[in-house]
């Protein structure tokens, strides 16, 4: 764990940002599934809840996985966090339900804070647009957590991070198929631009 009580988590597969997508949304709550019991595999003795993003998503995921080790709640449960909750994971949660995500977020931060960790989130809509309201969101909110982890392919390689390391940028190695060459490494998330001038 990080010094931040609040950690981002992303894998940003193109496959798993359709949700809509015949069993991408199944695939997304198995690889969650999968998270979750690594995280209570290293925090040995830490209770651990996962807050899915509905009530319906987290009493289907409840009733599937019998045999999990951490607590269930959703994004507009009344009392989604209790005392004993060591650990929160928030996972997908998305821009319709920021109120709550950021109502959590800020009871987590009090003393004694407790660690929140966002696994995948989709804060940010691409049917909104890019307003005040996601500037403000990037501003202000987001950029209270530390990304631990994310993996983001691209048409032509990937960028990559693991906290503590430096951003990474890789791309395609033309002469050996299916293998990745280091382009570039940052101490900030690279954008579009960075992404342009690495590939060129």
């Amino acid at each position: 764990m990080t010094n931040s009580h609040a950690q981002l988590v992303e894998l940003l597969i193109p496959q798993l940002q359709f949700l809509d997508d015949e069993g991408a949304q199944a695939e997304l709550w198995d690889l969650s599934r999968i998270f979750l019991d690594t995280l209570i595999e290293r925090q040995t003795g830490c209770q651990v809840k996962a807050i899915f993003p509905d009530a319906g998503a987290a009493a289907l995921l409840k009733y599937r996985w019998k045999d999990a080790t951490f607590g269930f709640a959703s994004l507009s449960d009344r009392k989604p966090v209790e005392s004993e909750d060591e650990i929160v994971v928030m996972v997908v949660p998305d821009y319709q339900m920021l109120a709550y995500v950021e109502k959590i977020a800020s009871n987590l931060s009090d003393d004694p804070p407790r660690p929140l960790i966002m696994w995948n989130p989709r804060l940010i809509s691409e049917d909104v647009g890019v307003g005040v309201n996601v500037r403000k969101l990037r501003r202000y909110f987001l950029r209270t957590f530390t990304t631990v982890y994310s993996m983001r392919p691209l048409p032509s390689g990937a960028v990559f991070r693991c906290y503590p390391g430096l951003w990474k940028v890789f791309y395609d190695d033309k002469d050996r198929p299916n293998r990745y060459l280091l382009a570039k490494e940052a101490i900030s998330r690279p954008d579009s631009e960075d992404l342009e001038v690495g590939c060129c």
